[in-house]
C-alpha cells in the first residue's frame, strides 16, 4: 500500500504577476521563455513517442524543472562545463544543442549526439560544454570535480556546474568529493535539483536534515537554498557562485528547490503524492511566469508570441522527422569509441 507523502515544506510561492520593475532585460526574459517552452514541448513529445514505443530504455522527463537550466545557462560563460545525471534532456537544449541530434539519440541513430549509443540517459555535447548525462546515481558528483580539477590545473578560468537530484546526495562519494573540492578550492558549483522525491520517497522520510544546503556546512562550503521555479533566482545564485569560483575561492553548494510535474520515469505511477499537490506546484510554472512578465511589460505582441510558439512546434516536429529518417549504427560501432588509442599527456583536452 502506498504511503501518503507528508505535506511538502520546501515549496516556494510565485505570484502570477511580477511586482515592480523586472530584474532582467526583455531579451533575457524572451530567451528564457523560448528555451523553456522548447524544453517543455520536446519533453512532452518525448513522452508521447516513448509510449508509442518509438524507442526504449529508461526515460526521465524534465518537465517542471526548466527554470534551473535556463537560469544556469544565462549566468554562465562560454567555456564553462556542465554535467548532470540521467534527467538530462533539458540541459543541452538550454546550452544550445540542436534538438534534432538529441531526438536522434533517443531513437538510437548515428546522427545522435552520442552516435546513438547512449540513449536518453547519456546525452553529450562538448561543443556547448555539456559533459554528459550519467546513469549511475551520484557518479557525476565526483567526475564533475575531476573536470573542475582539470580546469583549475589548466588555468582556463572556467567553472563547472554539477547537477544532482536530492536522492543522489545520499551517496558517500558526495562527502569525499566535497572534502577534496574545498581542500583544493576547485571551481565547481554543486547544484541539487531538489524536486523533493528522489525516485519516489520524500526528503522528509529519508533525513531529518530537510534543508539540504546544510550538507556543505561541515566542509565550510558556502551554501544556500534557491527558488528553482524562478529563473531570476537561479541566475543570481549561479552568477554569485561562478564569480566566487573564478576568483579562486572554491566551490559552492546550491539547494535549488523545484518540482517535476511528471513521474520519476515513464514507469512511475506517482502514488506517493496527491494530484492537489501537483496542481499547486503547477501554479508556479516558470514558463507562465516569464510569459506573464513579457505580457505585463508589453515586450511582445500576441502575434510575436504566437510566432515563438509556432517555431517551437516546428523545431520539435523537425526533430522527430530528422530522427526517424536517420540510419541505425552499424555493428562495427560496438568497438568504436571504447578506448583512446593514442598516448596523451596529463593535461586534459576537451
Amino acid at each position: 500500500m502506498a504511503v501518503k507523502a507528508e505535506k511538502k515544506t520546501t515549496k516556494t510561492t510565485r505570484k502570477s504577476k511580477s511586482a515592480g520593475k523586472p530584474k532582467f532585460s526583455k531579451e533575457t526574459y524572451v530567451k528564457w521563455y523560448k528555451d523553456m517552452l522548447l524544453i517543455r514541448k520536446f519533453e512532452e513529445k518525448t513522452g508521447q513517442l516513448y509510449i508509442q514505443q518509438k524507442f526504449g530504455g529508461f526515460c526521465h522527463l524534465y518537465i517542471g524543472q526548466e527554470a534551473i537550466v535556463v537560469g544556469t545557462a544565462s549566468a554562465c560563460k562560454k567555456g564553462d562545463k556542465h554535467m548532470t545525471a540521467y534527467r538530462d534532456h533539458g540541459h543541452p537544449i538550454a546550452l544550445g544543442t540542436d534538438p534534432r541530434v538529441l531526438m536522434a539519440e533517443l531513437y538510437g541513430r548515428t546522427t545522435g549526439c552520442s552516435k546513438g549509443k547512449g540513449g536518453s540517459m547519456h546525452f553529450f555535447d562538448k561543443e556547448v560544454g555539456f559533459m554528459g548525462g550519467h546513469g549511475i546515481v551520484g557518479a557525476q558528483i565526483a567526475m564533475g570535480a575531476g573536470v573542475g580539477f582539470a580546469e583549475k590545473y589548466n588555468e582556463t578560468g572556467n567553472v563547472v556546474c554539477v547537477s544532482m537530484g536530492d536522492g543522489a546526495v545520499r551517496q558517500g562519494a558526495l562527502h569525499e568529493t566535497f572534502n577534496m573540492a574545498m581542500n583544493w578550492k576547485l571551481p565547481v558549483i554543486f547544484i541539487i535539483e531538489n524536486n523533493n522525491y528522489a525516485m519516489g520517497t520524500s526528503v522528509e522520510r529519508t533525513t531529518n536534515v530537510t534543508d539540504l544546503s546544510k550538507i556543505g556546512a561541515s566542509y565550510e562550503m558556502p551554501s544556500r537554498s534557491v527558488n528553482g521555479m524562478s529563473p531570476e533566482a537561479v541566475h543570481e545564485a549561479i552568477e554569485e557562485a561562478a564569480d566566487r569560483a573564478r576568483k579562486g575561492d572554491g566551490p559552492t553548494l546550491l539547494d535549488i528547490r523545484t518540482y517535476r510535474y511528471k513521474g520519476h520515469s515513464m514507469s512511475d505511477p506517482q502514488k506517493y503524492r496527491t494530484k492537489d499537490e501537483v496542481a499547486e506546484w503547477m501554479d508556479q510554472d516558470p514558463i507562465q511566469h516569464c510569459l506573464d512578465i513579457i505580457k505585463e511589460n508589453k515586450w511582445l505582441k500576441e502575434k510575436e508570441i504566437e510566432e515563438i510558439d509556432a517555431w517551437v512546434k516546428n523545431e520539435v516536429k523537425e526533430s522527430v522527422e530528422f530522427a526517424d529518417g536517420s540510419p541505425y549504427p552499424e555493428g562495427k560501432e560496438l568497438y568504436e569509441d571504447v578506448y583512446k588509442e593514442d598516448n596523451y599527456p596529463f593535461i586534459i583536452e576537451y
